[in-house]
């Protein structure tokens, strides 16, 4: 046993490895840039830090030769070299730190983009196991935690350059480097006050945004189902990746504000202490000077020291968040990328399901002689924890099945084929809430080319448009709004608008209409029906008065057995006392 290597080095040589690997060549190489000024402005820091000696102590001969180092230089020009060198050390300094904000924002951006989009794309049963609030994480905080660690990683990166080069210069001169901490706490002070009603603008604009981020990302495997059955998923990307962008200028400018408020300081202090050299000497004040001289020194080292535990900190807590992130990257895609079709993906012919099986649950189910034709409405029926959604999700060619045989017309059709067939969709289900601004945002997001004529008929359909005649904003009412907050009967009439602007082929409504009465449950899907005459309808719905406007009913019992009722029998059922 005391001969097996430790598994912590390894694990956090493997992390650093694979977050190597995340960089893309363009940010490989600014990195390597960020590394090359960092390095300039630790030499060019130790540089003035060692120009100090010839102010303090006139004539001094330092251990290494040199024109800039010429004892019989007058102390005017001394101090003009010394106030040169500090100001090549902030300007170089304040640049790395320009490019290493814009290299930690762009990174976060492209965390967040990409995992956002491996999750639009992955097949619904790899997140079968994962939570709405753990996806929630991962695109929002999780990744944050990453991008923070990475800038944790860059300033020991800083730290450690500066420190190596300060020693070094420090040594090879050897001057008592002690007693500066009074004059390092108050340009600490100093620093910590720059720029501070701006970075708390930015800061509260970087919550805002944070927050809009999570609504975003809230319930995203049932709303993952309403993206990909209206054909949204490029406008989510584009959409989340627009949230992204505002999260990367929040998060470069919160670094851009403190470099600008560390240059500042620098240069104050270079001017300041190349003026106390010179008045100092000129009164006499040599005494001071040194003073001066060794807090100038270790004050190049103290900020690095108080923020290196914090890093470390910060790295430590972040690896399990970048090994979350790794595992949904691992997710693969659910399909690959189709090309559009020349001919509408669909057809007036209908679609015989002659047998499916799918699990869960865990013995399966099974289902025979299902007919989906454009224009009628089906019913799926059961008990609660049955499996009705799963098999909306089959329906929908969301979800492979184990045994898949059917016809599109006289034709026989593999799942595959059925899954484009049924492409053109639209996938409402009870729990999803509309994440859009507005109404018209919400609708328009279904259907961009809509007019708002057509948004306002839509609205007539479903019932809605009594409610936003009250409202002075019409279809720019705010869905979120504590003033114009529409209910959950109201969102899911909104949603159901959505389908209408949609005019899928299939359209899968998963208990959409739980939140309305009974009556109004009936209206709106007689309403949907009749508005959508070349759309396949299946509803689920625990509420049996549903099955007097259905076509057919698919009733999953108890023993798990499946059986399709065609509109006579649900017509005698209906009349049996």
């Amino acid at each position: 046993m005391s001969g097996a290597p430790s598994p912590a080095p390894d694990r956090a040589h493997d992390l650093l490895r694979s977050l190597v690997r995340t960089l893309t060549g363009i940010e490989l190489v600014e990195t390597a840039a960020y590394v090359v000024l960092s390095l300039g402005a630790a030499f060019a820091g130790s540089l003035a830090a060692v120009l100090l000696v010839p102010l303090v102590q006139p004539g001094h001969t330092l251990p290494f030769g040199g024109a800039l180092f010429a004892a019989g230089r007058s102390v005017d020009m001394q101090a003009a070299i010394f106030a040169a060198a500090m100001v090549v050390f902030a300007l170089l300094r304040w640049q790395a730190a320009r490019l290493g904000a814009r290299l930690v924002g762009r990174y976060g951006m492209s965390l967040r983009r990409r995992v956002h989009a491996r999750l639009i794309d992955a097949p619904l049963t790899s997140l079968a196991d994962s939570t709405s609030a753990e996806i929630a994480h991962v695109l929002t905080h999780n990744v944050e935690a990453i991008v923070q660690a990475f800038s944790a990683l860059q300033q020991l990166l800083i730290a450690g350059v500066t420190a190596a080069v300060s020693l070094g210069f420090a040594f090879w001169v050897s001057p008592p480097l002690m007693l500066a901490a009074p004059l390092l706490a108050g340009l600490g002070l100093l620093a910590s006050r720059a720029y501070g009603r701006e970075q708390s603008l930015v800061s509260r604009q970087y919550v805002a945004d944070m927050t809009r981020l999570f609504w975003h990302s809230e319930d995203f495997p049932r709303r993952l189902r309403h993206v990909r059955s209206f054909e949204r998923e490029d406008t989510e990307k584009a959409s989340y990746g627009a949230i992204s962008a505002r999260l990367c200028h929040g998060y470069r400018r919160q670094l851009e504000l403190t470099a600008s408020g560390r240059l500042l300081l620098e240069l104050l202090a270079a001017i300041g202490i190349a003026a106390l050299f010179v008045l100092a000497h000129r009164w006499r004040g040599i005494d001071q000077s040194s003073l001066i001289a060794v807090c100038l020194l270790l004050g190049r080292l103290l900020p690095y020291l108080v923020t290196t535990r914090q890093s470390f900190q910060q790295l430590r807590s972040a690896a399990p968040a970048f090994e979350l992130w790794q595992r949904y990257m691992h997710l693969g895609p659910d399909r690959p990328p189709v090309a559009p079709l020349r001919t509408p993906p669909y057809s007036s012919a209908a679609l015989q399901v002659e047998r499916m099986r799918w699990t869960p649950p865990s013995t399966g189910l099974d289902v025979a002689g299902l007919t989906l034709a454009p224009g009628e409405l089906t019913l799926i029926s059961g008990d609660s924890g049955i499996g009705k959604s799963s098999l909306v999700d089959v329906l929908a060619g969301m979800t492979r099945p184990e045994i898949f045989i059917a016809r599109a017309g006289e034709r026989s059709i593999a799942f595959d084929e059925y899954r484009e067939l049924v492409r053109h969709g639209a996938y409402v289900s009870q729990n999803v809430r509309p994440w859009q601004h507005s109404v018209r945002e919400c609708l328009l997001w279904a259907a961009p080319e809509a007019t708002d004529e057509m948004l306002r008929s839509a609205l007539i359909d479903v019932g809605l448009d009594k409610r936003l005649t009250g409202s002075h904003a019409g279809l720019d009412t705010a869905l979120h709004s504590s003033s114009s907050r529409l209910s959950g009967g109201e969102l899911q009439r909104l949603l159901l608008a959505q389908v209408i602007l949609r005019q899928p082929f299939l359209a899968l409504l998963d208990e959409a209409t739980s939140a309305l009465d009974a009556a109004s449950e009936i209206v709106v899907l007689s309403t949907l029906k009749r508005r959508l005459p070349q759309t396949i309808l299946i509803v689920v719905s625990h509420r049996p008065g549903v099955a007097a406007i259905a076509d057919q009913c698919l009733t999953i019992g108890n023993d798990l057995v499946t059986t399709v009722a065609g509109r006579a029998v649900l017509r005698r059922t209906a009349l049996q006392p």
